[in-house]
């Protein structure tokens, strides 16, 4: 019986032992696989911010802008201009300037295609019962389109704006009165007042006018001097403001007759530009202050 209390205990033994031998082997294992799985959790992890990221870049890529057109622009309808000193025909010089048909003074200009003008003056000597003067000037200025300040129309439009409102602000001007005209290009605004000066009383008449991308401005004035009566400013504006359709119908007819949306006598209306736009990049130097026109 000793003996077999001494077997059962040796087997007893030798279990125990077993189990704490494959206990410490499990022991041994598990940080292994514990290691295993968290770098494995790690690269999963890595691998799905790196294919995050990637598709964040695709995305941003597809949505970023493409690079834009260049811009485009309206080309301008007028390409050139009359000369100045030939928009009148010599009927109308002569009721405009009876004494000065042959006065015409062509203005300066570095650019003829741009700019240009030209002045008549007359005197008609009523020996003692004095004189009357008449001053007439004609301006022209066109504007080319360009991608940064805007189409040829819009510019000339925005100078049309500054000059009709500039003719308005005069030193010395009495009498002041604005008449929007129709029927003279595209818009048009007639500007008269009387001018106080010791030669006399002066009539003076600035019309204004677009026609396409070429501005108009007309400057008519007349005086009676030395005792002679004062000319009547009706007459004058219905002859400054008839002036100047001829004028605008040279301009038309200088670029092909009726075209770009206007006919020879001057009385079709083109489609006004859409927006205001900036200022010319060179002003009408050629043009004759109404100052300098009652002088």
């Amino acid at each position: 019986m000793q003996r077999a209390a001494q077997r059962d205990d040796r087997a007893q033994s030798s279990r125990r032992a077993e189990r704490l031998r494959r206990a410490l082997v499990c022991a041994a294992a598990v940080p292994a696989v514990l290691i295993t799985a968290a770098c494995s959790s790690d690269s999963g992890d890595s691998k799905a911010k790196s294919g995050e990221e990637s598709t964040r870049s695709a995305e941003a890529g597809s949505t970023q802008p493409s690079a834009s057109a260049s811009p485009t622009v309206e080309a301008a309808a007028y390409q050139k201009l009359p000369d100045a000193c030939a928009v009148l025909a010599r009927k109308s010089l002569e009721d405009l300037v009876p004494k000065g048909v042959k006065s015409a003074k062509k203005g300066g200009s570095d650019d003829p295609s741009s700019r240009a003008s030209c002045s008549w003056n007359s005197l008609d000597n009523n020996g003692v019962k004095g004189s009357q003067f008449r001053w007439l000037t004609v301006s022209l200025l066109r504007f080319d389109s360009d991608a940064t300040r805007g189409s040829g129309a819009d510019q000339a439009h925005a100078y049309f704006t500054r000059q009709a409102k500039d003719v308005q602000s005069v030193d010395g001007a009495r009498n002041t009165k604005v008449v929007p005209l129709s029927g003279t290009g595209a818009e048009a605004t007639a500007v008269r007042y009387d001018l106080k000066k010791k030669e006399g009383l002066f009539k003076q008449q600035t019309v204004v006018a677009r026609v396409e991308n070429v501005v108009v401005t007309l400057d008519y004035n007349g005086a009676g001097l030395a005792g002679e009566k004062t000319p009547d400013a009706d007459d004058l504006a219905k002859a400054a403001q008839k002036a100047v359709k001829e004028v605008v119908a040279s301009v038309s007819s200088a670029n092909g007759v009726g075209g770009a949306g206007s006919s020879p006598s001057g009385s079709a209306e083109p489609s006004k530009p859409s927006a205001p736009s900036k200022s010319p990049s060179k002003p009408a130097s050629s043009s004759a202050s109404p100052s300098k026109s009652a002088a």
